[in-house]
């Protein structure tokens, strides 16, 4: 190996690469090297000269030390809503995200107690397994955990972090892949990635109860590669979250029969679902005909076009807050201050607001917190400071609390 800063992590840098879409050519151009120079670094045959290392870290926006930092353990392969080939690109800049994600929720853990994972457990091995009554359960079992109640779910990006699932919203770039879940075994605990693109409450809701629907359904099934395969995870995906946002039996008592567009469309403000989920559900509960289905598809479609429907700007889409209101919390009570948080990220403001739902340019000024993650048992003066329990709760004044070796 030649000589250079030979701490860096060539896994750290295929990883930023990828996250920052760019490739090995075009990272090469911005930084004035060849790029088999760049593929060399990645592969750990050579190393960067202290002034180029600089730039590259200047280039990638983290901070230097970042790139030297070894690599946890990536998160399980995600399930995608596309298997689309021509979206390997995609697919490794949302997968880096996610390990971004993780990095940042482990790095906070030290200082926070997140809400216990509270998740129906299934192990099913293989689709085939899976029965539409297996589905059904699985979702009721999942709203009796969260204590939701058989009514709609007021706010589910709530339940889902409440329940100790680590919750990302961003805008993706990425039209084609509208979420993505996977486990991350540092935190043992899963990670959904929402794309905020579209921004639509409706859609988004569902995108959310779909990956849940992975993470209780396909924890223990290999990722598919097979189209049928993933087809048939994919509807049970779909079908989980038909049944968990809208349950079988106090749903169906609401709508009149035969379905029309006008019910539908004001039940859609009160269970926060779409109409074209909504018909979806009634077919599943065998209230709509293939025919009658069709046909009701063909006139919304006739009627609104086949992507928007009236009343969508009526909701916003609902926001994550566990990560923002951990980083809110150390910052506020003086455990960390907005410059220390982003060296202990080593990311950019940019990327930490993005990947913890902050607003932009959060770290010029800091907002007041609103306490959800809790803060870890510590000692301060040697003497023992009790925290809280993981969930929502008082804050306790840390003022003098700092990070033990």
């Amino acid at each position: 190996m030649t000589k250079g800063i030979n701490d860096l992590q060539p896994a750290r840098l295929e990883q930023i690469i990828a996250a920052r879409g760019f490739s090995k050519g075009q990272l090469a151009s911005l930084i004035d090297v060849s790029a088999s120079t760049v593929t060399k670094w990645c592969k750990g045959d050579q190393a960067p000269e202290a002034s180029t290392f600089e730039r590259l870290a200047l280039v990638l926006n983290v901070q230097s030390e970042w790139l030297t930092r070894p690599m946890l353990p990536r998160v399980s392969p995600p399930l995608y809503r596309s298997n689309a080939a021509t979206l390997k690109t995609a697919r490794a800049k949302l997968e880096a995200r996610s390990e971004w994600a993780q990095e940042i929720a482990v790095l906070l853990n030290e200082y926070v107690d997140y809400p216990k994972v509270s998740l129906p457990t299934r192990s099913f091995k293989d689709p085939e397994e899976i029965s539409n009554a297996d589905i059904e359960e699985a979702a009721e079992e999942c709203r009796l955990l969260w204590q939701l109640g058989v009514g709609p779910i007021q706010d589910l990006v709530l339940a889902a972090e409440s329940a100790g699932i680590i919750v990302i919203r961003e805008r993706t770039d990425i039209s084609a892949i509208e979420g993505l879940s996977s486990w991350s075994e540092v935190l043992n605990r899963p990670i959904v990635l929402l794309s905020s693109d579209k921004a639509n409450a409706f859609r988004s809701r569902f995108d959310l109860a779909h990956e849940i629907g992975h993470l209780i359904l396909h924890k223990h099934i290999p990722k598919a590669d097979e189209l049928d395969r993933y087809n048939q995870m994919e509807k049970q995906a779909h079908r989980f979250a038909g049944a968990f946002l809208l349950p079988a039996q106090t749903f169906a008592r609401e709508v009149r029969i035969p379905p029309n567009l006008d019910n539908l469309l004001i039940l859609k403000q009160r269970w926060g679902a779409s109409v074209a989920a909504m018909m979806m559900r009634l077919h599943a509960l065998r209230l709509l005909s293939d025919e009658e289905k069709l046909a009701l598809f063909k006139r919304r479609s006739a009627r609104w076009g086949s992507k928007a429907e009236p009343g969508d700007e009526k909701w916003e889409p609902e926001s994550p807050r566990l990560l923002r209101r951990t980083v809110e919390l150390l910052i506020n009570e003086g455990v960390l201050h907005a410059e220390g948080v982003l060296r202990f990220l080593g990311l950019s403001p940019r990327d930490v607001e993005q990947l913890c739902n902050m607003r932009e340019h959060y770290f010029d000024k800091p907002a007041q917190v609103v306490d959800l993650a809790t803060l870890r048992v510590s000692k301060v003066d040697n003497k023992s400071v009790n925290g809280m329990n993981a969930g929502l709760g008082s804050v306790i004044s840390f003022s003098k609390f700092r990070k033990q070796s």
